[in-house]
């Protein structure tokens, strides 16, 4: 445990050692802990609502929940960087741990998945993002933290290709050439879009950060999304998934899960980078 410590406290310069190479590649690598192991490698308290993944199954779909310690998020413009800091990580971390899954993504024309829809809209912007992503003063320890749940999905291409544009608009509830949201079917059927959007019972929308990637190799017939999203209460995420997989009403799945099967399922949660940076300090 001592060589995940000291490599969780040196990721900030790691992390620098391969930006410095392009600045202009916005490289950046988020680290995420999973429940089973937050105790042994933090030795701090633990943050309110972390659990492992629970598995949500509805009547025709499941959600199921995955094993995952540590999540590194890598990001950048350029994949080479990716490559370099993964490379080093692994090196560091040698054989204090195993890799469950590695997944490379793209960004696909204008930030579009592979079903040809735009992925993100409803992302926070600006000062929005801090509010909706980082636990604030309601847990105090976890400060400056984000919840992340990581899900691996692929899509039945074929399948979604053979329905008419205007079938797979209404299931995700946006056009798809020009991204404009569209009203639910009449028959109570409730598209993807109003299945993820999350409001308390006050009626008060609780927004999270989908930072979602697209996967694939034509090659193999692997086609998927590989989603990654970051809230300030992991409860946001799970409702969302509830509403998914079991449906709103019960029942009434997200007919998007028709098409796309989830591979995987954990939460994990990404601590401050001064925390990560504590844990040198044995």
């Amino acid at each position: 445990m001592s060589t995940v410590r000291s490599t969780l406290a040196s990721i900030d310069d790691l992390a620098k050692n391969v930006a410095i190479r392009d600045l202009n590649a916005s490289f950046a690598c988020t680290v995420g802990i999973g429940s089973n192991i937050w105790d042994a490698v933090t030795r701090q308290p633990r943050p309110a609502e972390l659990h492992p993944f629970a598995a949500v199954k509805g009547a025709a779909h499941t959600a199921i929940s995955s094993p995952g310690d540590l999540l590194f998020h890598i990001r950048a413009e350029r994949r080479d960087l990716c490559f370099e800091f993964e490379r080093q990580l692994l090196e560091r971390l040698g054989g204090a741990v195993s890799l469950v899954d590695e997944t490379v993504g793209f960004r696909y024309f204008d930030v579009r998945d592979l079903l040809g829809f735009v992925d993100g809209t409803a992302n926070p912007v600006g000062s929005a993002v801090g509010a909706s992503i980082l636990v604030a003063d309601e847990d105090a320890a976890a400060a400056g933290g984000s919840y992340v749940v990581v899900q691996k999905y692929v899509h039945d291409l074929r399948a979604w290709r053979a329905l008419r544009a205007e079938q797979q608009e209404a299931i995700i509830g946006r056009t798809k050439c020009d991204n404009v949201e569209l009203e639910d079917a009449a028959s109570g059927q409730r598209s993807h879009k109003t299945l993820a959007t999350i409001e308390d019972e006050s009626g008060d929308a609780h927004e999270i950060l989908r930072d979602n990637m697209p996967f694939g190799s034509p090659g193999s017939g692997e086609f998927g999304t590989y989603f990654i999203g970051y809230a300030r209460r992991l409860w946001v995420i799970e409702r969302m998934l509830q509403r998914m997989f079991v449906g709103d009403p019960p029942g009434l799945h997200d007919r998007l899960l028709d098409f796309s099967t989830p591979l995987t399922g954990t939460t994990f949660f990404a601590p401050s980078a001064s925390l990560l940076a504590s844990l040198g300090s044995d």
